[in-house]
């Protein structure tokens, strides 16, 4: 099919070349979260608590939990260049396992065998009202979603564009004003439109889940076939995490945000927390003293809408992600639609992070109109396809109300983000984004080469079944992550003082809280 040609896309490229400005789009602020299942050495759930080595989830900045007490995240702070990122990380992975005894992180996206919702504990916060909170939003989940849903993990990439690029950009873009807060929002919403219609791509080339455990489903088995006994499979599937057997859930499929501007964001998410839901006043939000969920609305708080892209600001204490979107507009932006990688110790590796970086400068620079309904529906049919069946020969997408082939259109991205890779490799000899590039044609030119493809080239070689090479792998992580130097004693040090401290601010927090729950949640909610 000819190449369609975003003439958009192409000036503004070229004005950034032509600008002169030297690494104009170097040194954007990066950062990682990864969630893992804490599992026993024979690859259970764990049902101890949090490692109170660790620190305290509610308060730790870098060691927390998600849904569940087994579900552990780690959190990065915001680097300059992916390999301090990937070092943090590596040190951070290295002081958990330290504290882990015989415990191991589960190394992929799709959780270990589970009995049910029950056998998934809910992540205790403490006594404090915030603490509270977080347990019984999430308490919430359960009721609404099960459990077994929320045992699934992922990596999110948080991502904002350097100063230098912003001043260069508004220039270019004739803002007389400079990149004031409203156009930096302006353009991040831009980034969000574009993602959306191109967040398929991230599935084909990272997806790493298209087998799971056979106790995860239903007795249908989803639509998928049997590997063996114990392991369900898609057989051109990405990213069953993805799809509507993981987060793309059915219960929140008529959930719309538009990301058409801050104030359309602002205005359906806040439609959605207080607009009832029938089936979740059937719920209830207490039966006696127990809580069951926060609210009966559509969606409890902001963080339960689901969305492969997010815009953000760091909140500050006490304030909703949306209220700090209000304050200062968007900060950066989280693209959450990335697997637990099996095939990298810390589940995510510097080439994926670098072609991230370039796909967010693409999604950025492209044209960007609104996303009306009917488009929206495509988008989520696109993505749907490729997280079922993206590895399928002559697979097409819909695209302008047309069908196309899935690998034309990616060979279209990729040769956009030719020239932001080398804006991002100026004066590195090494040329790694570039390389970062290269390494994401080789999965269009052959399949096989996809690391969706690989796990299932990995279980049919071994002749193990999907939780027997998790826990293989899980162990050699392990291994790996320490065997490593170890941190400097300067870092150790960090997050040492970090978990001791964290300790004491929960301690103080519930010391020194006032007034009763129900009290506290009505402040929250009123200032929504």
């Amino acid at each position: 099919m000819p190449r369609a040609i975003d003439t958009v896309f192409e000036r503004r490229l070229a004005a950034l070349v032509n600008a002169r400005e030297p690494g104009v789009l170097q040194n954007g602020l990066k950062g990682v979260e990864r969630e893992s299942l804490r599992v026993d050495s024979a690859g259970a759930i764990a049902h101890t608590p949090h490692p109170a080595a660790l620190g305290a989830a509610l308060t730790s900045e870098h060691i927390t939990t998600d849904f569940s007490e087994a579900l552990i995240e780690l959190v990065t702070p915001a680097f300059r260049q992916s390999w301090e990122l990937l070092q943090y990380l590596c040190d951070l992975h290295q002081f958990v396992y330290q504290r882990l005894g015989e415990e191991l992180l589960w190394a992929t996206s799709m959780p270990c065998p589970l009995r049910g919702d029950a056998d998934v504990p809910t992540a205790d916060y403490g006594r404090s009202h915030i603490g509270r909170m977080k347990s019984v939003y999430r308490e919430g989940l359960r009721n609404r979603y099960g459990a077994l849903m929320q045992a699934i993990s992922g990596v999110h990439f948080n991502y904002s564009f350097p100063e230098k690029f912003w001043e260069v950009y508004a220039a270019l873009r004739g803002e007389k004003a400079g990149a004031t807060a409203d156009f930096r929002s302006a353009s991040y919403f831009e980034l969000v439109r574009n993602y959306r219609r191109l967040d398929w791509i991230v599935l084909y080339l990272f997806g790493t889940s298209p087998v799971v455990g056979r106790d995860f489903l239903d007795e249908s088995l989803a639509g998928l076939e049997l590997l063996d006994a114990t392991t369900a499979y898609g057989p051109y599937a990405t990213s069953l995490r993805m799809s509507d057997i993981g987060y793309r859930n059915r219960n929140q499929a008529g959930v719309t945000v538009s990301a058409n501007s801050l104030d359309e964001y602002l205005r359906d998410l806040k439609h959605a927390v207080t607009t009832p839901h029938p089936a979740y006043q059937k719920i209830g939000v207490r039966r006696g003293d127990t809580w069951l969920q926060l609210s009966t609305c559509v969606l409890q708080i902001e963080n339960e809408f689901y969305s492969p892209v997010r815009p953000k600001r760091v909140a500050r204490s006490g304030e909703s992600p949306s209220s700090a979107l209000r304050r200062g507009g968007v900060e950066y932006i989280e693209m959450r639609a990335l697997d637990v990688s099996a095939f990298d110790p810390v589940g995510v590796n510097q080439t994926k992070l670098r072609f991230l970086e370039a796909f967010a400068a693409l999604c950025l620079l492209k044209s960007a109109a609104p996303i009306g309904a009917t488009e929206q529906e495509a988008i989520d049919g696109n993505f749907l396809k490729v997280a079922r069946r993206g590895r399928e020969p002559q697979l097409h997408l819909e695209r302008d109300g047309r069908q196309v082939p899935l690998a034309d259109w990616a060979h279209e991205i990729l040769d956009g983000m030719t020239g932001i890779c080398e804006l991002l490799d100026e004066g590195d000899a090494g040329r790694p984004y570039t390389a970062a590039l290269r390494a994401q044609r080789d999965k269009l030119t052959n399949v096989e080469n996809t690391p969706s493809a690989r796990l299932l080239r990995e279980l049919r070689r071994n002749g193990e079944d999907f939780y027997t090479l998790v826990r293989r792998m899980s162990g050699l992580h392990k291994e790996y992550i320490l065997a490593l130097p170890p941190p400097n004693e300067g870092r150790l040090a960090e997050f040492e003082a970090e978990a001791r401290e964290s300790l004491v601010k929960q301690a103080t927090i519930e010391a020194t809280q006032s007034g009763t729950f129900e009290d506290y949640l009505a402040a929250w909610f009123a200032r929504l």
